[in-house]
């Protein structure tokens, strides 16, 4: 199943803000994510909080479009009672599960609902994410008909053995097909990979790589698998089934994986993350890791304001009994304060290819960067430019890095 909820306050029921919200509202962007729970298979691999058919007990996905609608309205009257100015989003993002496998109109409601409450900014990044077998040449038609600018198919892998071990259904032949219909209806493209399952090799991964590089995509995203407890895959690895994802191989697989698009023209600007063009960077993503505001609508989807974070109810049945009583979905939430707001830029920011300012770090995660440098996980001229940018080497050991950079008493992420 999912994982857990965070622990947190109680959310109030009519979901209002506190007043310290509107510090630096001015300076900071809007987004919108839309979290359609649904997928037709549960992938092994998957720890989202997604649900099949004969997961939902009580919610119907044919209900979901309508109880989205009302939690955008409810998004608009708290932020108005909040006093916040008024910022239409310049980002939304329709992630889940599987959005397309509700009907386009369905979607089209839903962004319809954002644009006549909320506003959508002129130029805005509209995006879903997609299968390869959810959708045809008329559903991508008709999302670009509905304002949508881009779709984010899940490739994950060209080779089919690959696939089944991550229980990914749809055949590899169709990306070619679904991207060629993408780009006639005029949406950019991103295609997701993962590397690294059991019995992945590396010259699988090199096949997964030159298959995607050759459809040219406008963004590309390729994640390390990681075996999360409670999924199907890790109950197979325990049982012997297959074995556990090899670190070195991972290592190996990044390494290619950042050659191969360097190679092709793509640049990196998060350690998961290249593009062909700065345009092309995923400007919803970057709102989360740079710390901007966003409001998640659907069930489990976690929001941020000024610095209080909140998420809602995991299951669809809850989430729509929220809905039709008038309350919020929120389950809980938090203020974040000053230190916690700090660590996690220092955990997100080193991430980018732009750096993080040097001058975010305590003393002792000053003092770290000299020997970061020795070691070669952080790069020495921007260092001396006043920026922490992490080397290629230090990108396979962030997590490391942050570790270093941190105060000794603060918990590992």
């Amino acid at each position: 199943m999912p994982s857990a909820l965070p622990i947190g306050d109680p959310a109030p029921s009519d979901g209002r803000l506190p007043a310290s919200v509107r510090a630096g509202a001015d300076g900071r962007a809007l987004g919108v994510y839309l979290h359609v729970p649904f997928c037709r298979v549960r992938c092994g691999y998957c720890d989202f909080n997604t649900y099949t058919a004969d997961q939902l007990r009580g919610a119907k996905r044919s209900d979901f479009a309508a109880q989205a609608v009302e939690e955008v309205a409810l998004a608009a009257r708290v932020l108005a009672d909040a006093v916040l100015p008024a910022r239409s989003a310049s980002t939304v993002f329709f992630g889940g599960g599987t959005p397309t496998l509700l009907p386009t109109a369905d979607l089209a409601v839903m962004l319809g609902a954002v644009r006549d409450t909320l506003g959508i900014a002129d130029g805005a990044e509209v995006t879903t994410e997609a299968n390869p077998d959810s959708v045809d040449a008329a559903d991508l038609l008709a999302l670009a008909e509905a304002g949508f600018t881009r779709v984010s198919f899940g490739m994950q892998s060209a080779v089919p053995h690959v696939l089944e071990v991550l229980d990914r259904t749809h055949d590899p032949e169709r990306v070619p097909l679904v991207v060629g219909w993408a780009r006639d209806a005029g949406l950019d493209v991103s295609l997701d990979l993962i590397y690294g399952a059991p019995g992945e090799s590396l010259d699988d991964w090199r096949r997964s790589l030159d298959g995607a590089l050759a459809l040219e995509p406008d963004h590309l995203s390729a994640y390390a698998l990681i075996v999360e407890d409670g999924t199907a895959l890790a109950r197979r690895i325990r049982a012997g089934e297959v074995p556990h994802p090899d670190d070195d191989l991972q290592a190996d697989m990044y390494e290619l994986a950042d050659d191969r698009l360097a190679a092709a023209g793509y640049d990196w600007y998060e350690v998961s993350n290249w593009a062909r063009r700065p345009s092309a960077r995923s400007r919803h993503n970057l709102a989360y890791w740079t710390g901007e505001d966003w409001w998640g609508v659907g069930p489990g989807a976690h929001s941020h304001v000024g610095g209080v974070r909140w998420w809602n109810v995991k299951h669809p049945a809850a989430y729509a009994q929220r809905i039709a009583a008038g309350r919020s979905p929120a389950a809980g939430r938090e203020t974040l304060d000053d230190a916690t707001r700090a660590l996690e830029r220092v955990l997100l920011e080193t991430r980018l290819a732009d750096g993080m300012r040097l001058d975010r770090l305590g003393p002792a995660g000053r003092r770290a960067v000299a020997g970061l440098i020795a070691d070669g996980l952080v790069d020495p001229a921007a260092a001396f430019a006043g920026r922490v940018l992490l080397t290629r080497t230090g990108r396979l050991l962030a997590d490391a890095v942050v570790h270093r950079l941190l105060p000794a008493d603060v918990p590992a992420p």
